[in-house]
């Protein structure tokens, strides 16, 4: 059932508000809403560009029919995904689960967790 846009107005989405350290100013984006962002130039400002921004990009999405996604704090996740990989990647994860004495399922938590605490080292240098 589709909701309706006084719904998807009246949600929590987190913004991000980025000081312009050269030319002034501020530039306001919602990380969950692809492509709405605004500027203004006073720190009182803020708030008010920053919901029109949002209610525009969404009546937008609303009008077009376009998915609207939902704020991150509102997306439940189970912790399980279905992945599909090659079969020599399989039996390549399995013999070194094998070695390692765990599961599939734990190695490649392992790798997994392993890789994207090194991804956001990364990106937050």
């Amino acid at each position: 059932m589709k909701k309706d846009l006084e719904y998807y107005l009246n949600l929590k989405y987190p913004m991000e508000v980025i000081p312009d350290e050269v030319e002034g100013g501020y530039t306001i984006n919602y990380p969950d809403l692809p492509g709405c962002v605004t500027c203004c130039e006073a720190f009182e400002d803020i708030e008010k560009m920053a919901e029109d921004a949002k209610r525009v990009w969404l009546e937008a999405m609303y009008r077009d029919e376009m998915e609207i996604p939902l704020p991150e704090s509102k997306i439940r996740y189970s912790g399980q995904f279905k992945l599909r990989i090659p079969k020599s990647l399989h039996k390549s994860l399995a013999r070194n689960a094998k070695k390692e004495g765990i599961s599939l399922n734990q190695y490649c938590l392992y790798l997994l967790s392993m890789n994207n605490a090194s991804f956001q080292k990364k990106t937050a240098q």
